[in-house]
């Protein structure tokens, strides 16, 4: 897949699933820009990435305040966009009878709000035709013990993605979502205890955890034009989890 020049914004890129991602187009030829909460975690993305092709924003998108700061590098810089992946999430394990406010609050606002404040500032600079990208999970098909509170934030972008598809589609803006199951990132080593994960490998048909550039590759797929009649679809990328759970 070919995105030689295109410009790419990856939220939530400096770990696991967004920095294999910026990886891949980064090799793939394009021009990518990452967010994360923090400078330290942006400059270590960057060392790791070590290319020309990569620009890094300070920017906590579950912040309309911070949304505006990427939205001024990408107006600044001039170029529409062709890809946006709008990939930063948090989760949260606990059984409804502990669910905090403060959990609530963290996960919508940066698992929904973020995402649907994010592509409604960038509308503007998407190029006609570009792609969209929203990381979900099966989560919000799944009905798995103490998530609740992270399967209701992602079932709900998946609404706002199939919505903003049709919402977009006069300007041949595809939108689409990414599904995975349990993958192998620092997200899941902080939301997961370690014991449970040969347990959440065991629940796949592959009998493994994935691997975040097996996510990447989906996510080129979606963007490119390999796909280009595809929108407002959610791709499941869970090594067989949810099917695997059916037999």
């Amino acid at each position: 897949m070919n995105f030689t020049d295109k410009n790419v914004v990856i939220t939530g890129g400096t770990t696991g699933i967004g920095l294999a991602t910026a990886k891949a187009f980064i090799n793939a030829g394009a021009n990518v820009w990452i967010t994360g909460r923090n400078a330290e975690n942006l400059q270590k993305a960057a060392d790791d990435i070590n290319s020309p092709k990569l620009k890094t924003v300070v920017s906590d998108t579950s912040k309309l305040a911070e949304i505006a700061i990427l939205e001024k590098a990408v107006a600044d810089n001039g170029a529409k966009l062709d890809v946006l992946f709008l990939n930063a999430g948090i989760a949260v394990f606990t059984p409804i009878e502990q669910v905090t406010e403060a959990d609530f609050d963290a996960q919508f606002n940066t698992n929904v709000k973020g995402h649907l404040f994010t592509l409604q500032k960038l509308i503007p600079h998407l190029a006609n035709g570009a792609a969209v990208v929203f990381t979900s999970s099966t989560v919000a098909t799944a009905s798995n013990l103490g998530a609740s509170v992270y399967s209701a934030t992602k079932g709900a972008l998946n609404k706002i993605a199939q919505i903003a598809a049709n919402e977009l589609a006069d300007r041949k803006i595809r939108v689409n979502i990414v599904s995975p199951g349990p993958v192998q990132t620092p997200g899941l080593e902080y939301a997961v205890p370690a014991e449970a994960k040969p347990h959440l490998a065991a629940a796949t048909a592959m009998q493994r955890l994935g691997d975040p550039d097996e996510i990447a590759q989906t996510v080129l797929f979606l963007s490119s034009d390999a796909a280009s009649f595809i929108t407002g679809t959610e791709i499941v990328a869970d090594g067989g989890y949810l099917n695997y759970g059916l037999k």
